[in-house]
């Protein structure tokens, strides 16, 4: 996925974007980047995370950089901010969000003879694709909307420029972009935790396609919100950080309510509630709380040394060393019946292995609630997940097995088949959730419901994104 930070501010930004940026690197793995402006120039550095933290790579430019706006961005993939000069001036931009026409618009846009970089891995950063779409327009309003109109898929942007910095959330408001402000100036960010130890407080959260600008002085609305939003549910169930709140919901709070949903619909009788951490934890203390069950911690993350951005590409070495992060306390699992909550089942491999690893130690069994639905449709708009396929999901690949061929969506009757799947009260769902128990060795296995999920959010179910779960966009 991905997080930014942008400042505006009347003394010099660089400590605030600098911590700014830090509080998003659970969002991302493996690029980072800073662009400031200060005395009419800008300075930009950009680091590979995948192997140290933020603050290690940036901190020789944290004492170097001055000035008074500034962004930075946590990536996923590609190097970022991406520094343009055109016609609108010379300007730095981050990017959130996922390109599904990207090819087509590569194709469009080097009809008229633009020529792209390409990163190290042959790809075209999306970011400088963003940033030609924007240039194709003779001002930034008409070129962000441009942009937003043309692109299949989610784009959230920051754009650094000498009149202050442009906020822009996707048209569909499946990313959430937060300003905060303080006597110096204000900040633009996904996440309201960022900038909660800054001596920031909430100014406002920008609406699906809302174009704000902001420079030291105040906040201005160049483009006013749409009416239909829909936000990705998952930052609530996994991506976002605890203390942070998305459209007035704590994500926190709504962890505690999903787990204590599950427990409503649950009638095993474990030992204890654990939570696989450090997103299930919220989930277990909210089943434990309605279950009446104690809630244990015979899972540990050691992250002194293993911070989350150390995760290498290769899913192998990903698997290995997310088991190794995980630490047993043998005492609170030997001879006892336990009920492990995570966020979700993706491709299965950890969570297995997990299950494995407590049987070994001494659990007699090993219940499994997953905090939301089956997981049946790649991420169209947020790259939430590493998947390449839709059939390297567990889900899909157990559907393919109990129907005898692949159901990827270009046969006839595909999509019926799936929706069968993706309603739990139906016998297929059923047979697909026995399946999954089986091949990954649970002593149970029941999964969220998406309406007890829904309810635990507590908006407007029209208002989110539930794709990944039932296919419907």
């Amino acid at each position: 996925m991905g997080g930014f930070f942008g400042v505006t501010s009347k003394n010099d930004c660089v400590f605030d974007l600098f911590f700014g940026t830090d509080y998003h690197s659970h969002l991302g793995t493996r690029r980072a980047g800073m662009s400031v402006l200060g005395g009419g120039k800008f300075n930009r550095a950009i680091h590979n995370i995948s192997n140290a933290p933020f603050r290690t790579k940036f901190e020789d430019d944290f004492h170097e950089m001055k000035g008074n706006y500034g962004i930075g961005v946590i990536s996923d993939f590609e190097a970022q901010p991406v520094h343009v000069r055109s016609h609108h001036g010379s300007y730095s931009i981050a990017t959130v969000g996922k390109i599904n026409n990207l090819n087509d618009l590569v194709s469009n846009i080097m009809s008229g003879h633009t020529h792209f970089f390409e990163m190290s891995n042959g790809d075209i950063s999306q970011t400088e694709l963003v940033a030609a779409l924007i240039d194709r327009k003779d001002n930034f309003i008409e070129g962000i909307k441009y942009a937003q109109e043309t692109i299949d898929g989610s784009m959230s942007m920051l754009i650094l420029t000498e009149k202050g910095i442009y906020a822009v959330r996707d048209k569909m408001g499946r990313t959430p972009v937060v300003i905060g402000k303080k006597d110096t100036g204000y900040c633009a960010c996904l996440e309201t935790t960022s900038y909660m130890n800054l001596g920031y407080s909430h100014y406002k959260e920008l609406g699906p396609g809302e174009v704000c600008v902001m420079d030291e002085n105040g906040v201005k609305t160049l483009v006013n919100p749409g009416k239909d939003m829909k936000i990705c549910t998952f930052l609530w169930v996994y991506y976002g950080y605890p203390s942070t709140i998305f459209e007035g919901i704590s994500v926190e709070e709504m962890r505690n309510r999903c787990g204590s949903n599950l427990a409503k619909r649950d009638d095993v009788k474990p030992d204890v509630v654990a939570g696989v951490p450090d997103s299930g934890t919220a989930h277990a203390i909210g089943y434990s709380n309605e279950a009446h069950i104690p809630f244990s911690r015979p899972l540990i993350k050691y992250t002194p040394t293993w911070p989350r951005s150390f995760m290498p590409t290769i899913q192998e070495n990903r698997d290995l060393i997310a088991k190794m992060k995980l630490i047993a306390v043998e005492d609170l699992i030997k001879d006892r019946s336990l009920l492990i909550i995570d966020d979700s089942i993706v491709r299965g491999t950890q969570l297995r292995e997990t299950a494995e690893f407590l049987f070994d130690m001494g659990a007699k069994e090993v219940h499994v609630r997953p905090a939301c639905p089956p997981i049946l449709y790649g991420c169209k708009y947020l790259n939430f997940s590493r998947s390449r396929s839709e059939m390297e999901l567990i889900g899909r690949r157990v559907i393919n097995r109990l129907e005898g061929r692949d159901v990827d969506g270009t046969h006839e009757g595909d999509e019926e088949i799936l929706e069968k799947y993706t309603n739990p009260d139906t016998e297929e769902y059923a047979k697909m959730n026995e399946a999954i128990k089986e091949e990954m060795g649970f002593t149970s296995l029941r999964y969220n419901r998406l309406d007890d999920m829904i309810d635990a959010v507590g908006i407007d179910p029209n208002k989110l994104c539930t794709y990944c779960w039932n296919g419907v966009e």
